[in-house]
């Protein structure tokens, strides 16, 4: 699938053809925003590798008339239903037309979910110094000057998104595996992804629940445990058969079932779980893959990352 990359904003009534079962039809819909320099670009090449039509730098305005073209010529079989738009702060009023825009999808009957990348200031000062670009709202200030700017213009948006990615640890390749299994054609449950980390390192930012591992013993103080980690199977009986663990797990169990029968309402497609403890090699890893084998069924399709599996 292409990519395109609109420069102007053409009347509306020029690119919506006039033909009947124009529409919310079956058309999937992403819109891709969040921070300048926290991978939306690389983002938009995932999901065009996964047959996604992606529209890169679509001004808000041109959501309505991109999804009524869609659902129009997807149903003569011209166009695929799975449309990835990226919009970002180069749209004048973005952050208050896109949400303007959004509001005007949900209310003639689409669901548009809402992926926002972010990442800590010191990774995009970090990024944006390695490419020698300066931020698009810098101006004649400093580059922090710009990420600040930014990160208070789309707050309103990050509160509303559909799911959250932290970008700040993530080399491209961790991004696009954390973004493929996301985004899968032909899945229609919730994805939950479900994250292994050390609190040591700090607790993912997009998480939408966090669960603290550190009340089971560690095995990281059992000789012949130390050197394996949570995904051996020494290690995952040892931190199941502690006191406590199966009633943890059981009761995180029927609460996210729970919840993700409210996501299937809501139509809500991707949520995130972390799970951690000291620093993420044993009790967060074992209790992951456990979470992770148990919610996978009718309600979710989970897939595991284990973030600090591997650091010293």
């Amino acid at each position: 699938m292409g990519r395109v990359s609109p420069n102007i904003a053409e009347p509306a009534d020029s690119i919506v053809p006039e033909d009947e079962g124009s529409g919310p039809a079956d058309v999937e819909i992403i819109v891709v925003t969040g921070m300048s320099g926290a991978g939306r670009s690389t983002v938009g090449n995932v999901l065009e590798d996964m047959g996604w039509y992606v529209v890169d730098n679509l001004p808000p305005a041109l959501l309505l008339p991109l999804l009524h073209l869609a659902a129009t010529t997807a149903a003569r079989g011209l166009r695929p239903p799975r449309i990835a738009a990226i919009a970002d702060v180069r749209a004048r009023e973005f952050s208050q037309t896109l949400s303007d825009a959004l509001a005007t999808l949900t209310a003639e009957g689409w669901h548009a979910n809402v992926l926002f990348l972010e990442a800590t200031d010191e990774a995009l000062v970090r990024r944006f110094e390695s490419v020698r670009r300066p931020h698009p709202l810098q101006g004649d200030g400093r580059l922090l000057d710009g990420i600040q700017a930014e990160r208070a213009q789309l707050a309103d948006l990050r509160s509303n998104a559909s799911v959250i990615i932290d970008t700040s640890g993530l080399n491209v390749h961790q991004l696009s595996a954390k973004v493929t299994p996301m985004f899968a054609a032909g899945e229609r449950r919730a994805r939950l992804a479900v994250v292994s980390f050390g609190f040591k390192y700090g607790v993912p930012l997009d998480a939408d629940f966090v669960f603290d591992m550190r009340f089971l013993p560690n095995p990281f103080w059992v000789p012949e445990l130390r050197a394996l980690t949570g995904v051996d199977a020494p290690v995952a009986e040892f931190v199941r058969g502690q006191e406590g663990a199966e009633p943890f797990v059981d009761q995180v169990v029927a609460l996210l079932q729970t919840v993700g029968a409210g996501y299937e309402r809501e139509g809500r497609r991707y949520a995130t779980v972390a799970v951690g403890c000291t620093g993420g090699k044993h009790r967060s890893v074992a209790i992951a893959e456990e979470l992770a084998r148990r919610l996978d069924g009718d309600l979710f399709a989970t897939f595991v990352m284990h973030r600090d599996l591997g650091r010293e």
